[in-house]
């Protein structure tokens, strides 16, 4: 014989308690100063508080910076040690150095003849164009082939220098 199944009892639930309105801050309500208290003859507010003072402004902070004069050619020491290159081969670099300098400034467009309009609608000239145009293939050509060339000159070079010291 099998024994009984025990009863099933519903367990009591316990209500669920109200929610407390006063616990909750509404964004909506508005805030509202204490009121001046009366003590007395004496009539109470809540302190105001006080400004902080303005920060002293510094006019050193403001005033204009000296102009820093800076040589336009810095001097050189003079040293005891024997240069690798000599003084004319120095001048001729450096002569070589400014000629190169000066041609990467655009020369100024020679003037067109009076009746002849060399500028397309956009505005561009067709020399304009051409370096545009020009440019990439430029580019591409210099990246291949310059340090194969700069390498074997300066190689050259060198081996000059070398046989005319030996």
């Amino acid at each position: 014989p099998e024994p009984a199944p025990a009863p099933i009892v519903a367990e009591e639930v316990a209500p669920e308690p109200e929610p407390v309105e006063d616990d909750v801050l509404e964004l909506t309500d508005t805030y509202e100063a204490p009121a001046a208290e009366s003590i007395g003859d004496l009539d109470v507010s809540p302190a105001e508080p006080e400004p902080f003072p303005a920060a002293p402004v510094s006019e050193s902070v403001f005033a204009p910076i000296a102009e820093i004069h800076t040589p336009e050619h810095p001097s050189v020491p003079t040293t005891n040690y024997d240069s690798l290159v000599g003084d004319s081969a120095a001048a001729s670099a450096a002569s070589a150095f400014a000629g190169l300098a000066a041609s990467f400034q655009k020369p100024e467009p020679a003037p067109a003849p009076r009746g002849v309009d060399l500028n397309f609608a956009s505005g561009s000239t067709v020399e304009a164009m051409v370096a545009e145009m020009l440019r990439p293939m430029l580019k591409d050509w210099l990246d291949a082939n310059l340090p194969g060339i700069v390498e074997e000159q300066v190689r050259k070079e060198v081996e000059r220098i070398a046989r005319s010291a030996g």
